[in-house]
């Protein structure tokens, strides 16, 4: 295996021709892109190329088996134009678990860091400045090997693509239903992992959700009494002056800002339960003026504060706080992302 990157750069940069003010989430990405193939038993060399389309085989396992994984990053360019990334370590230790999962080869900590790094350091400009702007990075490893026959691949791509964007919500009213039939994942199953049919399952709930005025999903477990994830986040819920969050085991995502949060909020003396939380409990509180808060966390979204909540035929407004923990937990992990507040964490790492 070598780690060295054969580079190949574009001819003329596309920046400068697009409108970053009137672009929606993920649709525009950056110059170039980053992959390494896994073949005869070994990573291949890593390469960078301008962003161009893929051929594969139609008879690709990663079309009829699913084969796929991805994560989900951020980098940030701070006052000084100096550009950053968030505890990338963690999703590279993420994509691997899921890789793993999958039985699919993990990522090479050496390719995806170096690759990380060499990518945004020549994508640069992409990182547009101002709080609120940030490059969306993208790895994600799929099976690329022919054949139909049931059995895992033995060959496969690792890639990481990027996309400047904005607010993944707009509007600022974001209501959830609670799931009271479906359910997103299953012990022994892959809840766990950021596979990629675990969000192909989601759409069609998610749409019915849509048709009842809900932006999202809280999924429940298999007997509709516990919350788990809301929608393609996890979710905190204030009751009183307590946060309360499921707990990660193998149908919930170990999310990164997750993790953050509860650190930040522990920090702040904000006392935080990690532990079952029941659909009974939530409902109860919100009937009784109890539940203050529901927010949902994720790379992409950082925080969003949820306005309401539905269950089976009832909807509960959640009050407008001058206090919100959400609002003041997602201002104090900005500010250690964009650089504007010391990071004692140790959670950053400049490119």
């Amino acid at each position: 295996m070598t780690t060295d990157i054969k580079i190949t750069k574009v001819e003329k940069s596309k920046f400068e021709s697009i409108d970053l003010d009137n672009v929606a989430f993920g649709t525009v990405y950056s110059d170039h892109m980053f992959f390494c193939d896994f073949k005869d038993g070994q990573w291949q060399q890593p390469e960078i190329t301008p962003y161009q389309s893929l051929q594969l085989d139609p008879s690709a396992r990663v079309f009829h088996y699913g084969q796929a994984a991805f994560e989900g990053m951020k980098a940030y360019k701070d006052k000084n134009d100096d550009v950053w990334v968030f505890r990338p370590e963690e999703n590279w230790k993420r994509i691997c678990f899921s890789a793993n999962r999958l039985a699919m080869p993990e990522v090479p900590k050496e390719i995806f860091m170096n690759g990380l790094k060499t990518l945004l350091s020549m994508d640069e400009k992409w990182v547009i400045p101002g709080r609120g702007n940030t490059l969306y990075i993208r790895p994600f490893i799929f099976a690329t090997q022919a054949g139909v026959s049931a059995a895992p691949a033995t060959e496969y791509k690792f890639m990481i693509i990027c996309t400047p964007v904005q607010a993944y919500y707009k509007g600022g009213d974001v209501k959830v239903k609670i799931s009271d039939h479906y359910s997103r994942a299953a012990n022994g199953g892959v809840g766990a992992t950021k596979a990629a049919g675990n969000y192909a399952a989601q759409f069609y709930p998610t749409k019915k959700a849509n048709e009842e005025g809900y932006q999202q999903i809280i999924w429940t477990n298999s007997t509709h009494e516990y919350l788990e994830e809301a929608g393609t986040m996890n979710v905190f819920f204030r009751i009183g002056d307590k946060l309360l969050t499921a707990p990660t085991d193998e149908r919930i995502l170990n999310g990164v800002t997750r993790k953050s949060i509860i650190t930040l909020a522990e920090r702040e003396g904000i006392t935080v339960e990690v532990r079952k939380v029941s659909v009974t409990e939530v409902i109860e509180a919100a009937k009784t003026g109890k539940l203050k808060e529901v927010f949902g966390t994720g790379t992409a979204a950082v925080i969003v504060p949820i306005t309401g909540v539905g269950y089976k035929k009832d909807h509960y407004d959640l009050p407008k706080l001058d206090s919100a923990y959400s609002t003041m937990l997602k201002g104090k992990l900005l500010d250690i992302q964009y650089n504007e507040a010391e990071d004692t964490f140790g959670w950053t790492q400049k490119i």
